[in-house]
């Protein structure tokens, strides 16, 4: 595809999915922690009903983006097991159940705005939830995360809860506190492949959002801000700070997952799957063992794996990999 055909089909994608009229729709939606918190309260006045999911193993994948989360949460929602926001839950985050009030009538299947191959349609789930939890203070959260699951399970009739957000690793402790048999899935990238895929998909969402302000408002709304002209890095960087930089995603990976294994290395209720293997039979059998979900599919895991030419500092990826076998072994 040239540099021409690829702008025309972005420009495509933006014109068919966020026409302007939508685009105010999610500026007023999304933009508004007063609107946001008032749709809430109007949906748990209508929907709410008191049901029992603190017992539930309700299942919480996060972890660095580019890692796999994605293509483990298609995987596990697949099972049929799970209710999780959908895409036919934007904008109306706050509200999944007025949602169905609003929803499009006509959308195909096409390829996300990644440009990474992963395929998305309305029924498609997606890492909406920090809407939620950007909206409220610790406190808040302890007080209404149990009724803003109990609204989405109600919204797909179902008794377990599945969610995919980068951003929940923060939060472990704080879900454990409420919903203490949470089970959580971090996956693990190949360093170097997963830096280069970083710089690339930040690269790209730059550019996306210089040409269309939305993107980057969008992407604000939801919590994004691993990629583009918004970026805010997981750690201080110690000796890289330019983006443009392979080596200053390599050490935040180290700074990143080294965190993750001191903390929750140990946690029975984590459970740490190396992306590189995820085309293994055996492995996803494990992956399903530990959710505690039995099902026969035709799901199909693509490993990508990119030849790297760029200068990178040797001694961090040193560093990287030896974190990466502790995972790995």
């Amino acid at each position: 595809m040239t540099k021409i055909d690829y702008k025309l089909k972005e420009k495509a994608f933006y014109e068919k999915n966020y026409n302007f009229f939508q685009r105010i729709l999610h500026d007023i939606t999304l933009g508004s922690k007063f609107i946001k918190k008032s749709l809430y309260e109007i949906e748990k006045i209508i929907y709410l009903k008191k049901i029992e999911i603190q017992n539930q193993k309700h299942i919480f994948i996060t972890g660095l983006p580019r890692s796999g989360t994605t293509i483990l949460l298609n995987f596990l929602y697949s099972s049929n097991n799970f209710c999780s926001l959908k895409y036919s839950n934007m904008p109306f985050i706050m509200a999944p159940n007025i949602s169905r009030l609003f929803q499009k009538k006509n959308f195909t299947s096409q390829e996300r705005y990644h440009q990474d191959g992963i395929m998305f349609d309305l029924n498609s789930p997606e890492a909406f939830d920090e809407v939620f939890f950007s909206s409220f203070d610790t406190s808040e959260i302890k007080n209404e995360f149990l009724n803003y699951v109990q609204l989405v399970l109600q919204y797909e009739n179902n008794k377990r809860y599945l969610s995919k957000n980068n951003s929940n690793y923060k939060r472990i402790d704080i879900i454990l506190s409420l919903l203490s048999n949470s089970l959580f899935i971090i996956p693990i990238r190949e360093p170097l492949q997963h830096s280069y895929s970083l710089l690339t998909q930040n690269y790209h969402f730059y550019k996306l959002q210089r040409r269309y302000d939305f993107a980057r408002r969008y992407m604000n709304y939801l919590g994004l801000h691993a990629f583009g002209i918004n970026h805010i890095p997981w750690n201080k960087p110690n000796r890289y700070n330019d983006y443009k930089n392979i080596n200053y995603w390599l050490e935040q990976w180290i700074l990143f997952y080294k965190n993750i294994y001191e903390n929750y290395s140990n946690y029975s209720n984590c459970k740490f799957v190396v992306y590189e293997k995820l085309n293994n039979e055996g492995i996803i059998d494990d992956l399903k063992n530990f959710v505690e979900i039995n099902f026969s599919n035709h799901f199909k895991f693509v490993v990508s794996h990119k030849n790297i030419s760029l200068n990178y500092d040797e001694e961090l990826y040193n560093v990287a990999k030896k974190i990466y076998l502790k995972f790995r072994n």
